[in-house]
């Protein structure tokens, strides 16, 4: 994959994360075949690939839950094979499912977890923030699925983190509630947390992602802004229109240009006019179905 796909971060950019060259592997198969990534503090980086890119094994690694075989990796400035228990304070985790705490209730969970850190948010303060203030008292095995994820979002906030890992973290909602999440990232974002959100739903990372990085066949294959990322900025643009009472479209490099002419046959507007560069889900299925698996 072209070099010109992975846009460097400018020298001197204030890091969150800092990965160069990370590599793991599970007997013969290479998960991690050789990751690049830096992610800025305060932005929120959002981590797309198909299942078995190697997305999971990366984020483990950089939370301290997976040690790698080779490789230079620093969170918050400090390599998280040795984080100790402040290093860890400083991170919040939102796993894709948990299946623990289902005696305790809303606000007991959270009461529970506030404790381990030194200066937790407000328990009802995060209560509203999750939606969840209807269920407060409510036991987390009687909640529902996108309530069971709602807590577990809580449980990563709670306790102010400089570093958020975000997986899969609306799998669940129902579209209001995820519309409702998304708001509270921008909340977290404007109080300068970074984030790290891994998602299948290409739209919320379009949403939430300040850039976004491909993984692909455990090597990260693009990485710039959502919009863009892979070229989507200077790529072939499909132009329609209505002519003659029937939709028209061609594709073009130059879509300004050909637009200009098109007015001038129309001599003037030119009726139902659209353009369509390609969308982020165009960029990401070439980019993932160029690559092959890790050799």
């Amino acid at each position: 994959m072209a070099d010109s796909l992975i846009v460097p971060v400018p020298d001197g950019t204030a890091l969150a994360v800092k990965v160069r060259g990370l590599h793991k592997s599970y007997g013969d198969t290479k998960a991690v075949a050789g990751v690049d990534l830096d992610v800025i503090r305060g932005e929120c980086l959002g981590l797309l690939g198909p299942n078995g890119a190697g997305k999971t094994t990366t984020v483990e690694i950089l939370e301290g839950y997976r040690k790698r075989d080779a490789g230079e990796v620093e969170v918050l400035g400090h390599d998280p094979a040795h984080g100790d228990l402040d290093w860890k304070s400083r991170l919040g985790i939102v796993l894709q499912s948990t299946q623990d705490l289902t005696d305790l209730t809303v606000v007991e969970s959270l009461s529970h977890f506030a404790a381990y850190y030194p200066n937790p948010r407000d328990v009802d303060e995060v209560v509203e923030a999750i939606g969840l203030t209807e269920k407060r008292d409510t036991r987390g095995g009687k909640l529902s699925g996108g309530q069971r994820r709602r807590l577990d979002v809580g449980l990563g906030i709670i306790g102010r983190p400089e570093l958020l890992f975000l997986d899969e973290p609306t799998t669940g909602f129902d579209p209001e509630a995820r519309r409702e999440f998304w708001d509270l990232i921008a909340r977290l974002k404007a109080e300068n947390t970074t984030i790290l959100l891994t998602t299948h739903y290409l739209e919320e990372a379009q949403v939430l992602a300040d850039r976004v990085a491909i993984i692909a066949a455990g090597k990260v294959i693009a990485c710039d802004s959502p919009d863009r990322v892979g070229g989507r900025q200077t790529g072939t643009a499909e132009v329609s229109w209505l002519e003659h009472g029937q939709t028209r479209s061609q594709h073009s490099e130059h879509p300004t240009a050909f637009i200009a002419d098109l007015a001038t046959r129309f001599g003037g507007e030119v009726p139902e006019l659209a353009v369509r560069r390609p969308s982020l889900e165009d960029v990401y299925l070439s980019l993932v179905n160029d690559v092959g698996s890790p050799e």
